[in-house]
């Protein structure tokens, strides 16, 4: 387990800033013994949810996703549960905010048991030119699965952000994968 890990700056941008200092205002690092998804034991932990769903935190996340996809342009942006939906509900809202709609989705861990019996629910058509979000990548477990299903569609994964990247293996697979990556913030151990 890591001691002394950091959190900065993953982009170099005033908006990255901002959200380096609303993670550090709503306390989303913490320090203790956790699990992670990735069954990895960590002596910090961090909390992606304190941050995306606090007001301004939703916001300036939402604005920096949004201005990444910009500029290369897709047609949705989701990720899997739990930790992207406060994410590409915020990129739509901007986009929409924007005057440039992205529309969004979201990819189950499991299909749907009733209704749909959907994997991915939302917004995602057949061909599309898509970006996954996350809030935190480790291994890269998470974000490799909404790929895979998402590929499945006969979509395009474009562009993978995550708003943090705790640098233990996940950026670095998705990279040589030949996936476009980036994160906002990093941990630094």
């Amino acid at each position: 387990m890591e001691t002394n890990s950091t959190l900065e700056l993953g982009l170099n941008t005033e908006r990255a800033k901002r959200i380096l200092e609303i993670a550090r205002e709503v306390g989303a690092l913490l320090t203790g013994e956790f699990m992670l998804t990735s069954g990895k034991k960590s002596n910090y932990y961090f909390d992606g949810k304190r941050l995306t769903l606090s007001p301004e935190g939703a916001y300036q996340v939402g604005k920096a996703v949004f201005d990444e996809l910009a500029e290369i342009g897709v047609d949705a942006v989701g990720g899997v549960a739990t930790g992207a939906y406060p994410i590409v509900t915020a990129v739509a809202l901007v986009s929409h905010l924007e005057g440039k709609p992205i529309p969004s989705f979201i990819v189950r861990e499991v299909p749907k048991e009733h209704g749909t019996m959907r994997k991915i629910e939302g917004h995602l058509k057949q061909g599309s030119r898509v970006a996954i979000v996350d809030d935190v990548l480790t291994t890269g477990g998470s974000v490799s699965r909404a790929i895979e299903a998402v590929e499945a569609a006969n979509c395009k994964v474009v562009k993978v952000i995550v708003v943090v990247d705790r640098h233990e293996g996940g950026s670095d697979k998705l990279k040589k994968e030949g996936y476009d990556f980036t994160a906002i913030l990093s941990i630094v151990h």
